[in-house]
């Protein structure tokens, strides 16, 4: 019985190579034990025994299969590379087995991808670095540093920002690019129970874990931060079960706002009834501004890499009243310019068949799944790439706020990958579409082509068939909208 070794419980890279090799020599998934860290005595397990693939060795695997393991691997899970490892040899004999969203193991696998990027979403959000001016780092030592040199500069630094964070699953090491991005010009260091990560502008380091106490209480900045927080604070959203789902009571003793929270949350009633009576003498009241600060904050959203090229956020645009949302892939070359979207080819075709399914586009709410364009570079031309799904779930955030916003009676999904933002799921085209499927969210969800598609075909009357059905589609979904 093979037994694994794996370096660490984020060890990917490890568990990726050792399947590799497992799968090609077909290796039942009851055979393998999985292990991570030093061997420990099993009578059945053969430690002598490897199953590192060759360089050269090769598996076919679906691109969305690589997303979801890298995300499952990362959950605290025990059985998860045993799950992945089956799921890698089901997809040797059916490669369309992801497609099966009712499959109990894709269910599972699934559910534990969408933990860890729950998960990898807290530790963005609710991380509260404190300064620590003139002082050494408060962690255990730095193993990886050598002594002297960078170690005493690091030591010695004027300001240094130290943060406690719980996770609930290993994904401490896969989060560090965000924080190093994001915080290029900081030291910093990150304590959590397991690993530690260390930041001195230049060079990324681990330490072992550390506790509670290692990490500052306060700061003198925090006294400013909980001016400014009570300040802008709107009761009127305030949705007390909706803000413990996305900001669970663990993370609030680590938060400066959060302490403010319960007197904030007892003085809202009032507050909402005035700005109630305020609201009723604009336009629009609170919904028009509410969606005009999500627009702003989504222009600096780096949820994914793909800002990193795009030249800006493509946020949806339309009356915040509107009764139709319609929902894109992603902005195209001119959308990204431009700042907005639907304006490029695409755009052109769905204004012709929004025009002649008798709807007013003025009249509805146009966005997209994905907010940033993604693409290939040929010379001069970007050339439109497919969003991957975990560049969809990482952008879903910003729909599910402008839906909620918008509250459309009709969300109409164009294509797959808007089909997958607004249903949460895999969805196929040519069974869903032209009919209304109940959003859990409310209102009637539908789906059909995305208008980049008719123009992709090469066939004349072909074309002419399926941009009928599309103008059809478009009517139907209208008439559901009322």
């Amino acid at each position: 019985m093979p037994t694994v070794m794996l370096a660490t419980p984020d060890d990917f890279d490890g568990w990726r190579d050792a399947a590799r090799g497992l799968a090609l020599e077909r290796v039942p998934p009851e055979s393998v034990i999985w292990q991570v860290g030093e061997a420990v005595g099993d009578l059945f397990a053969d430690p002598g025994e490897s199953r590192r693939a060759s360089p050269s060795a090769r598996l076919s695997v679906p691109r969305d299969f690589l997303d979801l393991a890298r995300h499952a691997i990362l959950n605290r899970d025990p059985e998860r590379f045993s799950l992945l490892y089956t799921l890698l040899l089901r997809l040797q004999d059916q490669p369309k087995v992801l497609e099966d969203r009712a499959d109990p193991l894709i269910r599972k696998l699934d559910r534990l991808a969408r933990d860890v990027r729950r998960d990898l979403h807290k530790m963005r959000a609710f991380v509260r670095f404190r300064e620590i001016p003139h002082q050494p780092v408060p962690a255990p030592d730095l193993p990886d540093y050598p002594v002297g040199g960078r170690a005493q500069e690091w030591a010695g630094a004027a300001v240094r920002y130290v943060a406690w964070f719980e996770p609930d699953h290993h994904i401490v090491r896969a989060n560090a690019g965000f924080f190093v991005s994001r915080f290029a010009g900081m030291r910093w260091s990150i304590l959590t129970p397991e690993v530690s990560l260390h930041w001195d502008g230049t060079t990324l380091s681990e330490g072992p874990g550390a506790s509670k106490g290692d990490a500052p209480d306060d700061d003198p900045i925090e006294a400013v931060w909980r001016t400014y927080y009570a300040s802008i604070f709107n009761p009127a959203r305030v949705k007390v079960r909706a803000m413990l789902k996305e900001m669970p009571k663990k993370y609030w003793k680590n938060m400066p706002e959060t302490a403010l929270v319960p007197g904030l949350i007892a003085g809202a009633q009032a507050r909402e009834s005035r700005m109630i009576d305020t609201a009723r003498t604009s336009i629009g009241g609170n919904r028009a501004a509410a969606w005009e600060a999500l627009r702003d904050e989504a222009m600096g959203c780096t949820r994914c890499p793909l800002y990193k090229e795009a030249t800006q956020t493509v946020f949806g645009e339309g009356p915040v009243d509107a009764m139709m949302m319609l929902v894109g892939e992603q902005p195209g070359d001119q959308e990204d310019l431009a700042g907005h979207p639907f304006v490029g080819p695409a755009g052109q075709m769905l204004d012709r068949a929004l025009e002649e399914a008798g709807v007013d586009r003025t009249r509805t709410y146009v966005t997209n799944a994905v907010k940033h364009f993604k693409f290939e570079p040929r010379g001069k031309r970007r050339i439109h790439s497919k969003p991957n799904a975990g560049e969809i779930e990482a952008c879903r955030w910003w729909y599910e706020q402008e839906s909620a916003l918008v509250a459309p009676r009709v969300t109409v999904a164009l294509g797959a990958t808007a089909a997958r933002s607004v249903f949460g799921r895999t969805m196929t085209i040519g069974r869903e579409r032209g009919r209304p499927h109940a959003l859990r969210e409310g209102g009637i969800g539908w789906v059909t082509v995305h208008p980049s598609y008719l123009l992709r075909l090469p066939d004349k009357t072909k074309a002419e068939e399926e941009y009928a059905r599309f103008v059809e589609d478009l009517k139907g979904a209208a008439a559901q909208a009322g």
